[in-house]
């Protein structure tokens, strides 16, 4: 009788964890979709003060001036210095304990990988990660230069990255501050339909473009017949060439099909004012405002034409 009663209580129990475990969190929730080779390798572009991400390769001083002064200098200055309310890159030894310090490459910034990382990630502002990586050691050597921090007849590459130091970097200390993991909202979330882009921050007047707008507008003045694909090469090419941010890369017919179900009126109107999707961000017009809604149309047509 005991043991009976006694192996009653063992099933119980574990028909009660079973039971529970039945309700626990799944492991997987099926949202979303496995990240692709190619997806992963456009985000981990990140590079650490040691060199850690570099790509091989490598820049000289003397390119980077160049490059420096073809996309660079109508922002920042000929010399580093900042046009109207562009970052001074070059410049303001001794001046973070004035009241209004100069927060250069040379006089703030911890470590070249910093440079090198924004470069490569955000500049040109208007096409960014469209620059070769050479370019991109040429123009990270060029701003040191700048800065008195290398000679004229300096290389940067990989295999020398690290011996670069800059004169702020002992001023920085580690964040002791513990990483905070928020809970995940599980009920009675916003539904994504009602979630709309209603402005950019190009709209606070913060940045100066009008130089940048006139430009790029002179770029893409073409005849009719390949305004499309000139429209797509200045202003599209740089995230949907790659699938930079969830762009769907240009020709690639199984990342176009469940778009081209929406209409192309849909595509059209997500191009022109922005679109917050399930796997990246679409800003406004590519990011480039001084482009008008029809060359926009264009573009999406282009791109359309090139999956069919």
């Amino acid at each position: 009788m005991y043991k009976l009663t006694e192996f009653r209580l063992i099933l119980l129990l574990m028909t009660t964890m079973a039971a529970a475990a039945s309700h626990a969190a799944p492991d997987k929730y099926s949202i979303g979709s496995v990240a692709t080779a190619d997806q992963i390798s456009g985000w981990d572009i990140d590079v650490r003060p040691d060199g850690t991400g570099l790509p091989p390769g490598s820049g000289s001083v003397e390119d980077g001036k160049v490059i420096y002064e073809e996309q660079c200098a109508s922002c920042h200055g000929s010399f580093g210095e900042g046009m109207d309310r562009w970052p001074i890159l070059a410049g303001g030894e001794d001046t973070l304990t004035d009241d209004r310090p100069e927060k250069t490459v040379g006089s703030y910034w911890p470590f070249v990988s910093t440079l090198w990382d924004y470069i490569h990630r955000a500049m040109p502002f208007l096409q960014p990660q469209s620059l070769e990586d050479n370019e991109v050691y040429a123009l990270t050597a060029y701003i040191l230069y700048l800065n008195d921090l290398v000679e004229d007849d300096f290389s940067l590459s990989r295999e020398n990255f690290s011996t670069v130091k800059l004169p702020n970097e002992m001023a920085f200390v580690d964040d002791p501050r513990p990483d905070v993991i928020n809970p995940r909202c599980m009920q009675n979330c916003r539904d994504p339909e009602t979630i709309k882009i209603t402005w950019d921050s190009t709209d606070l007047g913060v940045t100066p473009t009008q130089h940048l707008q006139t430009e790029a507008t002179e770029d893409v003045a073409v005849s009719d017949q390949d305004a499309g694909e000139q429209t797509y090469k200045a202003a599209c090419a740089v995230c949907h060439d790659a699938g930079a941010a969830g762009a769907p890369v240009l020709g690639d017919k199984s990342a176009w099909t469940s778009r081209l179900e929406q209409g192309i009126e849909i595509l059209q109107e997500h191009a022109i004012n922005g679109y917050q999707g399930e796997v990246g961000y679409m800003p406004a017009k590519g990011g480039n405002t001084s482009l008008d809604d029809e060359q926009v149309r264009e573009a999406v047509e282009y791109m359309i034409k090139l999956v069919n």
